[in-house]
């Protein structure tokens, strides 16, 4: 039997790209429903139909954005071989991947929704969830650190992942602000250069 209804006539995965650097670049209450269907290609009505809602359009495009363009920050903690090794690769690669010329600059999980509304404070609260796991990620590489003999008994793994990650987050900032790569490999290597006292003394 034939399927019943119209195809839809848009490419749903390439919609959903336009609209996440749409959300990328103006957060979730700065992207109006005529900046995300003028970039998707396609009218209000086909958008509902295929994603919901903004809100939930908003949480397909934050979960294809770990899963592609801010992937590659967090695979530094299991592509290196040191505690280290997976802060620095960490924050060099959040300088490259936070300035690209062809992209928002940035990180969406940290910008787009900072301050909450009534309708979007559930939004908040998952991307809240979504960086204290992150960090907790961290914690745990960094806490390997410990059991290899590079990090001295009684540092506190915990607060120096919290540390590094709030120097990822300010180099968003500073990337939405207009720092170029240079730059934020300049500010990258000055959090790295405190890793040796943070790591061989107790907090």
């Amino acid at each position: 039997m034939a399927a019943r209804g119209r195809p839809r006539a848009f490419d749903r995965e390439q919609a959903l790209t336009r609209a996440m650097e749409v959300f990328w670049a103006k957060g979730l209450e700065g992207a109006s429903m005529t900046d995300l269907t003028e970039a998707m290609g396609i009218g209000s009505p086909s958008l509902y139909a295929a994603f919901g809602s903004k809100e939930a359009l908003f949480r397909e495009a934050v979960a294809l954005y770990v899963s592609t363009d801010g992937s590659d920050i967090w695979a530094a903690l299991t592509n290196a071989d040191t505690a280290y090794g997976a802060v620095e690769g960490f924050l060099m690669e959040t300088a490259r991947l936070f300035s690209r010329p062809d992209k928002p600059s940035g990180c969406l999980v940290v910008l787009s929704a900072l301050h909450a509304t009534d309708g979007s404070e559930a939004v908040r609260a998952e991307l809240i969830a979504k960086r204290e796991e992150n960090t907790g990620d961290l914690a745990r590489r960094i806490a390997q650190g410990l059991a290899s003999g590079e990090i001295a008994p009684g540092v506190d793994t915990g607060m120096l992942a919290r540390f590094y990650v709030t120097v990822q987050q300010g180099m968003s900032i500073q990337a939405r602000d207009g720092a170029d790569r240079a730059t934020l490999e300049k500010i990258a290597r000055s959090a790295l250069a405190a890793w040796g006292p943070l790591t061989t003394a107790r907090q």
